[in-house]
């Protein structure tokens, strides 16, 4: 069986939105890292990183 493969975003902002994107995209959900350096979608698994160098204030 072949594993999915998940898209990763590295972002410089401690919060991000996903929709989903395209047309049959999901709800929009706000997702804060918090103390992590990732943080993945509820919906569809989309995983954003945040940059070494990034504020998290």
């Amino acid at each position: 069986m072949q594993q999915e493969i998940k898209p990763v975003t590295e972002v410089d902002t401690p919060r991000v939105v996903c929709d989903g994107g395209g047309k049959l995209g999901h709800p929009k959900v706000y997702m804060e890292f918090g103390n992590e350096d990732t943080v993945d979608c509820p919906y569809c698994g989309h995983r954003f990183v945040l940059r070494t160098k990034a504020n998290r204030h």
